[in-house]
This record gives structure tokens, sequence and C-alpha cells, in this order.
């Protein structure tokens, strides 16, 4: 691969809404990403019930406890449909993040091909399994992982002989700039013979570019229509403007 791969991550930026996940898409388009990722979850699955259904007063609109503010944010299988088809009309691989066994299963009914596990389900043997049996293209990121967790779960892709792919990642939001270590990227790809892309958080993005430099063939990262919109990540996302910008400068 001689052209890194750019996955704009949509995530949850959405807020609920088919009309800002497609503006989202227009503007992954605009920048000239390659995929657009969004994410799914089972609610249910996320927390034990008391911890869902405590008062949450972070995002009013959304909801009054965490399991709300959640359930708003879940599109259901025709709005992932419509999604889907609006993204793969723009050209774009329409990845999800899978965050449970039900999540893969209402995915592959959708007909997903292009799978993402975050950084905290690198320890989900289970769920690493289930995903790797089925043989979709998955990419896996490595933030809070020792070398060893790492070791076992691309065992577990390699045993179902499963395409896998690496992100280095640091899981903090936002990333302090002395904290990115990119050289990781190289790690990462001589300990696994894999490829190897960065999923960075920083605040801007000039270690993505780095990453690049630094040998990585694939890019993720957050973005947003507005840094000043409600809702998880937004703050920590690019604006229109610097995705193009990133893009550009890779």
């Amino acid at each position: 691969m001689n052209k890194t791969f750019i996955i704009a991550e949509a995530g949850v930026n959405h807020n609920g809404s088919i009309e800002i996940a497609k503006k989202l898409i227009d503007v992954a388009e605009a920048a000239g990403a390659n995929a657009v990722k969004f994410q799914k979850r089972t609610v249910s699955k996320l927390a034990v019930r008391e911890t869902l259904d405590a008062p949450d007063n972070r995002f009013p609109e959304f909801g009054s406890t965490y399991r709300e503010i959640r359930t708003h944010l879940e599109f259901g299988f025709d709005e992932y449909s419509e999604i889907k088809k609006y993204a793969e009309s723009k050209k774009l691989d329409f990845m999800v993040t899978a965050f449970d066994i039900e999540a893969v299963d209402f995915l592959l009914s959708l007909g997903v091909k292009h799978f993402k596990l975050a950084s905290h389900s690198l320890t989900n043997l289970e769920l690493l399994d289930y995903l790797a049996q089925k043989k979709m293209h998955t990419i896996l990121s490595t933030g809070m992982a020792e070398l060893e967790e790492i070791d076992q779960a691309v065992g577990i892709f390699k045993k179902h002989n499963a395409l896998l792919e690496l992100m280095h990642c640091v899981s903090s939001y936002p990333t302090p700039l002395s904290d990115c270590n990119i050289s990781m990227v190289g790690v990462l790809k001589a300990r696994y013979d894999l490829p190897v892309g960065y999923s960075g958080h920083e605040i801007g993005y000039f270690p993505t570019v780095l990453a690049v430099s630094k040998g990585a063939q694939m890019i993720e990262r957050h973005y947003t229509l507005d840094n000043s919109m409600t809702g998880f990540d937004h703050k920590m996302s690019l604006e229109p403007d610097e995705l193009i910008s990133m893009i550009k400068d890779i």
C-alpha cells in the first residue's frame, strides 16, 4: 500500500441525527477520505443497570441517564441502512466499530464488511474470537494494552486466518503531544508483520502527519461539523477545515 488510507471517524458526532450523519459523510468525501466510520453499541451491555440508570446531567438534550443518552445516540437498522447507502454513493468505504457480539451480528445483517474494534475491546477475547471466525476485515486499536495483550489478540486472528490491521493509539482525550509516542508504529510493524496505522486523539494533527512519515499506512481521526456542539467527542475532534488540511498535508 503506497497511499495512506484515511478513515474519517464520525463516531457518535451525528448526535442521533441522520441529517447530521449525512453532512459528516459529505465532509469526509470533500476532504478526500477513503472511509467514514460510525459506532454500534448494544446499550444494555455497556454497564450494570445501576450505572446505566443513574442520573447523568452531561447532555440534557440527549437524556437524563447514561442509558437514555446512549440510546439517543444509537441508530437502528433502517437508519443505518440509509446512512450506509449514502456513504457508499459517495464512494466511501463504510466502517463501523462494534462494541459487542450483538453489534457484530447487527452489522453483519446490515452487510458491513469493514469492522473496527476499539482499544477497550482488545482484551475482550470472546468478542475478538467471534469476529475473527467471521473473517471480516478488522482494524484493532491498541491503546492501554501491554504488548503481551496485543500478542494474544493478534494470535486469535492469526489462528482463524482472519485479515487484521493494527492502529497505534493513546487512550487519553485529548492526548498531550508529549504522550503520542509515534515510534510505536514501527514497534508494532516489526513485532507483528501486519499493516499498522495511527488513531490520534491529539488537538491539531501534527503527530498524525508525523505518524505517516514513520510508516503509518492508515490514519483514523475523529471529526465534527463544529467543536462547540453538544456530545462526547466534539471537543477533541477536527473541524471540517482541519480534516481537509490534514489529508492534504498527508
